[in-house]
């Protein structure tokens, strides 16, 4: 019996980090908007949903599932400039409230789930994709998919890292993150800054919704249900560090996972809900140093 719960345990934890690289690659894009751009986006699930369905899409059409992702990114990130443009330049030219931006995020959330289900309907699809067997590592059976899912995330991550720490653009981001006006008299293009956050908020939004519907279904309300632990892994993170949300969406996905034999798989958000609210009574600012 002992031996059978130590598996099961095993096998749960494995799942968790599948989930959690997932909310790892959609946190880092929130953390950005909301430590760079000051914006809580409740919207950022449903373009989470619409990289998957765009993937959906470009790989029904016959494109392979790789390059299928690549497109759907590109498709996510111009929905976001779009949104930009219509929306949130105008509401920091007038200075709008953070209450109006968080009003104005979940009506578009409405507006993207709506649409996704006008245009691919409600029921739940999967991609045009052959069926691999899992990996067996004694009783353990591991997907390829979620292993695929795995070297995705670590490889984006890296890119992410690599963007941050060693290119003009990084450096800019970190310094309009830690100080917005000084940045600006600084002589630091912020509205290149904020261009160059939403392509990467878009990018990373969309392979992990791409990558969410390899290990489960593509669904209109995937991202709206990932919306908690993604707004706990930023909170959990500290605001506006990548690092840290990357960290904490790991915690959060692991520990949504192996909360299940308990809890049932129903309760994973109010696992995610309960972690974020103990991280904001014992430390309001995060496990990590944020940049606000």
């Amino acid at each position: 019996m002992d031996i059978q719960l130590v598996q099961q345990f095993a096998q749960l934890i494995i799942n968790g980090i599948a989930v959690g690289s997932i909310i790892a690659l959609a946190a880092v894009g929130l953390t950005l908007t909301y430590g760079i751009l000051r914006l809580s986006n409740f919207a950022h699930g449903d373009f989470l949903t619409l990289g998957a369905y765009l993937t959906l899409m470009v790989n029904g059409m016959g494109l392979n599932i790789w390059l299928s992702m690549i497109v759907a990114a590109l498709g996510t990130v111009g929905g976001m400039l779009l949104a930009e443009k219509l929306l949130w330049s105008k509401m920091r030219s007038i200075r709008a409230s953070s209450t109006t931006l968080i009003i104005i995020s979940i009506g578009l959330a409405l507006f993207l789930r709506n649409g996704i289900i006008f245009l691919w309907g409600g029921k739940n699809q999967n991609y045009n994709l052959p069926v691999i067997p899992a990996l067996e590592f004694g009783t353990l059976r591991v997907p390829q998919n979620q292993l695929l899912v795995l070297g995705l995330a670590i490889l984006a991550i890296l890119s992410l890292h690599y963007l941050l720490q060693n290119t003009k653009i990084g450096k800019a981001m970190r310094a309009v993150a830690d100080d917005l006006d000084l940045a600006r008299v600084s002589g630091i293009n912020v509205d290149r800054v904020i261009l160059w956050t939403w392509v990467i908020a878009g990018t990373f939004t969309s392979l992990g919704g791409s990558m969410y519907g390899l290990i489960t279904a593509v669904r209109p309300n995937m991202g709206w249900f990932l919306i908690l632990p993604l707004f706990a892994s930023v909170i959990l993170g500290g605001i506006g560090n990548p690092y840290g949300a990357i960290a904490a969406a790991f915690i959060i996905g692991i520990a949504q996972e192996v909360s299940t034999p308990w809890l049932g798989s129903q309760y994973k958000q109010g696992v995610a809900l309960l972690i974020m609210i103990l991280v904001l009574l014992i430390r309001p600012k995060g496990l990590f140093k944020g940049t606000i």
